[in-house]
């Protein structure tokens, strides 16, 4: 016990830990997370790994984990890195050598060729513990290549998180299909991240997603021209676009076509970006400040500087609520006075 509260975990997150994983109290623990400490992670990370997989525990350190460990150096990998895969994907640690990490990793550099392409790959989309999915890789890019689409865009596809070239085949096609008949070009990396959306939606979940723009009165041709602008508006959440949508609509007074117009502003965090900057604006203009012309989307999608020496920095003397309403701690009721779109 007094191992696991020196990595921090306290009685709450313990008893949570032990409901996933009651062995670990007899297993030997401490071998294990010495093991983890001399392979860079700090305590931090082995918490978060042990509250991850407690059952890593139950395994040999030297017979099950160094042989991996040793694998990965003998590749080139840094300390630094094998304890950023260690904590990103743990299950590493329970994946096979032989039938899975060694047979996926040649496989990966007969196609990346570079070691560093390698864990840029790993790092992004765990491979080594998922079956057969390395093999689809080389079809999948072997399709785009056949669409015109540029090695440069092929990587960033490679690389995106949860990458859509890791996709059975039959998907893939079928989504690099409908990005086509969108009328995407494949030389833009608007095609890259099309198919990045799309790769995370299932039918049924892309499907309801529309329907939450169609909710908001928007036609099916105003959604589809706003994917166009920003493929990425269609990984928001099905909840987020909801409450996103809601918030422009009905406290902005925002027509939903122009939300259409500009898809960007949905990529951004309701309550960590958007409210704290309209209670600015609220401030600035209840206190008759606001002169220059501004439109929503242009607050919106400030870079956080400039807004901060604009509208923060600016006022915080003259009116030093402007500071508190930065920080969230002041209720966004509305705007007083109409903004430009």
């Amino acid at each position: 016990m007094e191992l696991f509260k020196s990595l921090g975990f306290c009685g709450a997150s313990l008893a949570e830990m032990l409901s996933k994983y009651p062995a670990v109290l007899e297993s030997d623990a401490y071998t294990a997370v010495e093991f983890f400490r001399a392979h860079g992670l700090s305590d931090k990370q082995i918490k978060a790994l042990t509250m991850k997989r407690p059952s890593l525990y139950a395994y040999n350190v030297n017979k099950n984990f160094k042989p991996k460990l040793e694998f990965f150096k003998s590749l080139g990998f840094s300390d630094l890195e094998i304890a950023k895969l260690l904590y990103a994907a743990p299950r590493v640690l329970q994946t096979s050598l032989e039938k899975q990490i060694i047979p996926k990793l040649q496989e990966l550099r007969r196609i990346l060729g570079t070691d560093e392409n390698i864990f840029n790959v790993i790092m992004a989309y765990c491979v080594m513990h998922r079956p057969m999915r390395v093999q689809w890789i080389q079809p999948n890019i072997n399709m785009l290549v056949s669409h015109g689409v540029p090695q440069s865009s092929v990587l960033k596809l490679l690389f995106a998180k949860s990458s859509p070239l890791l996709m059975c085949c039959n998907r893939f096609s079928e989504i690099v299909g409908e990005v086509m008949e969108l009328g995407f070009d494949p030389n833009c990396i608007k095609f890259v991240l099309a198919i990045v959306s799309m790769s995370l939606n299932s039918k049924t979940l892309w499907e309801q997603k529309v329907e939450a723009f169609r909710s908001f009165g928007l036609s099916e041709g105003e959604i589809y021209a706003a994917f166009k602008r920003q493929p990425m508006c269609m990984s928001c959440s099905e909840k987020k676009i909801k409450k996103m949508m809601g918030f422009f609509v009905n406290k902005l007074k925002m027509k939903p076509s122009m939300i259409s117009k500009s898809p960007n502003v949905l990529l951004h965090s309701l309550e960590k970006r958007i409210i704290p900057r309209c209670s600015v604006m609220q401030v600035l203009m209840l206190n008759g400040l606001i002169k220059e012309d501004i439109g929503i989307v242009s607050m919106v999608t400030m870079a956080e500087k400039k807004f901060m020496l604009q509208f923060v920095s600016k006022y915080k003397n003259e009116v030093p609520d402007v500071v508190r309403a930065h920080q969230g701690k002041i209720e966004f009721q509305g705007l007083p006075i109409a903004m430009e779109i």
